[in-house]
């Protein structure tokens, strides 16, 4: 790992959350939501809409105050000490603004700068990557472009934690396998990463252990092998009378299920283990 961590070394967490509570009038954003990322990981943060996801990471950022509950990043109070803790982090949300009449270079080196630190290398390897032409202006891009803008300023500052908010909304799928590449080229020198996405194959191919979030809660916090543990695969037979037929079994149990059906002669139509399934399983299982 890289040169990151040695800085890290007596923290346990980058960023910890406990009893977070936040409420919006009558909706009960956050209801003791806790969140704990230990230093040089990527760690999924998974819900679906509503869920408290991107309160959660407003309030990492200092940019609102909690009703109850408490944060630390790097172990200080991102209210309190606001500017050092947002000099050795990133933030990438999923509807990035910027400024229209800047061009795209422009818009990166003002992003890379409040950062307090840049490299200009690094910043001109990740404009080829990612195919962002950076003299037109930020008015005549489109969301994918925008979006572009905002993950190259991130990655090119080299940041000790990055806060990524769905940070593949608007890019194309090269774009998204080259934007996979950087996220573990960052984690390989040692930088904390949260990603909060919806796209489970981010989840799968990045991350080393994940939070699922349900009405401002914690529902799961841990590896995604203990996640599959917890979780059901889906099974799909074709019956005698040519009838599809699926039901569900924990995940643990799917290859003996699997191969019992095959010895009595069934025929198995598929069988679902995506990641997908597995968060859908998890979420019925909760609701059920």
């Amino acid at each position: 790992m890289g040169e990151l961590l040695s800085k890290e070394s007596k923290i346990q967490n980058v960023l910890e959350c406990r009893g977070l509570r936040k409420a919006f009038g009558r909706v009960q954003a956050l209801d003791g939501l806790d969140l704990a990322v230990a230093p040089g990981r990527i760690h999924g943060f998974l819900g679906p809409n509503g869920a408290g996801k991107t309160t959660a990471i407003r309030a990492v950022l200092g940019q609102l105050r909690l009703d109850g509950g408490e944060i630390r990043v790097f172990g200080l109070d991102p209210l309190r000490d606001i500017a050092d803790v947002h000099r050795r982090l990133a933030y990438v949300p999923g509807d990035t603004a910027l400024w229209p009449n800047l061009t795209g270079g422009e818009c990166i080196d003002l992003l890379v700068r409040l950062r307090g630190s840049q490299d200009a290398v690094r910043r001109d390897e990740l404009v080829e990557r990612f195919e962002l032409d950076p003299t037109r202006r930020i008015r005549g891009y489109s969301k994918g472009n925008r979006q572009k803008v905002a993950l190259i300023a991130a990655f090119a500052c080299r940041a000790e934690l990055l806060l990524l908010d769905e940070p593949t909304s608007g890019l194309d799928p090269v774009m998204e396998e080259r934007f996979l590449r950087t996220v573990r080229e960052e984690r390989d020198r040692g930088a904390t990463v949260l990603l909060s996405t919806h796209i489970m194959s981010e989840v799968e191919a990045l991350c080393d252990s994940v939070t699922i979030v349900k009405d401002g809660r914690t529902a799961y916090s841990g590896t995604l092998a203990g996640l599959r543990e917890r979780a059901s695969a889906r099974i799909r037979i074709r019956e005698g009378d040519g009838a599809l037929r699926a039901f569900d079994v924990p995940h643990s149990q799917a290859d003996r299920t699997l191969a019992e059906l095959l010895a009595q002669g069934a025929s198995v139509f598929g069988v679902d283990r995506s990641m997908e399934r597995i968060f859908l399983g998890f979420y019925e299982e909760e609701e059920g």
